[in-house]
């Protein structure tokens, strides 16, 4: 190993080991990972060069964490990764290229992206009448990866945000995230004791069209919501009438989701990503006080063409 390493440049060598590693954790965790936990775990877990620690001049990150998010563009045009709303999904293509070996696993993802982009070429040439040989497919890749860093800074600033509120807070901004969807809602728990269900809401005024929706908000941003809170949430369900969505602050584990998606009764899962993907969405139609709970500044850039 260390004597094809030595034929590779640092660039791959750093790409290859954060690959690999990235798709052993996303395996064992079940498949799927935030964003978040995916690089606290690699940090954790990767020993990294002096070099590799570096700062990256144009967007002030770690190299190797650049050098990753780069060879991730590969990852996710040959259809081994997914990025979704702030979760990474290790597909099943993507674990069986695990048995490639690091170096070949970037090198069909490589592959495939080099595929995708001649594809792009030949379609955009086709549409304009113009010679793109002279593209650079590199300087898209890096332009995705800027992209991304700023998006995720903007994220992570939000989720620091969202992490300092206290329990109340927290149940205080999914009640007015539902209200500015639409729903009406007919009760808040108050502080005290934890009798189980922290919102009510119906979808109109008086409460006559069902379902009636019963919340369990959990302010959890670092542990996993596992099966047993799921389960406990059915048994507050009393009927078809009612269903059960369950919020929280983190994430939710393989064995939490699969409780829900095996439920008789309706149980939906949203976890933090969702919530501020939602919170985005439906901004706008908010009252100035409830958009102070989670105040946002829309930014916009030239969308990169697919």
């Amino acid at each position: 190993m260390k004597l094809k390493e030595s034929k590779n440049s640092p660039s791959k060598q750093t790409g290859a080991k954060t690959i690999y590693k990235s798709f052993e954790l996303l395996r064992d965790a079940g498949g799927e990972m935030s964003r978040k936990e995916l690089l606290g775990k690699m940090t954790a877990e990767i020993d990294f060069n002096e070099w590799e620690k570096e700062k990256y001049e144009s967007n002030g990150q770690p190299r190797w964490l650049t050098v990753f998010l780069f060879y991730t563009v590969d990852c996710l045009k040959a259809g081994y990764l997914i990025k979704n709303k702030g979760t990474w999904i290790l597909t099943p293509e993507g674990e069986e290229a695990m048995a490639l070996g690091s170096y070949g696993l970037i090198d069909a993802a490589n592959k495939a992206y080099r595929d995708w982009a001649r594809q792009q070429k030949l379609l955009k040439q086709n549409s304009i009448d113009t010679d793109l040989s002279g593209v650079d497919d590199e300087s898209e890749k890096k332009a995705a990866v800027e992209l991304e860093v700023i998006e995720e800074q903007a994220q992570d600033e939000i989720i620091d945000f969202i992490n300092s509120k206290n329990p109340y807070e927290f149940q205080d901004l999914v009640a007015k995230l539902l209200e500015a969807m639409g729903y009406f809602i007919d009760f808040v728990a108050p502080k005290g004791k934890d009798g189980g269900i922290d919102v009510i809401a119906y979808q109109d005024e008086l409460g006559v069209n069902k379902p009636r929706i019963k919340v369990q908000v959990k302010h959890y941003p670092k542990n996993p919501i596992g099966p047993e809170p799921v389960r406990s949430l059915k048994g507050l369900l009393n009927s078809s009438d009612e269903i059960g969505l369950f919020v929280t602050s983190g994430s939710f584990t393989a064995e939490a989701k699969r409780t829900a998606r095996d439920s008789a009764i309706h149980i939906r899962l949203m976890d933090g990503a969702e919530l501020i993907s939602l919170w985005q969405k439906h901004y706008a139609k908010m009252s100035d006080e409830n958009k102070s709970l989670l105040p946002l500044q829309a930014i916009y850039f030239l969308k990169l063409i697919d």
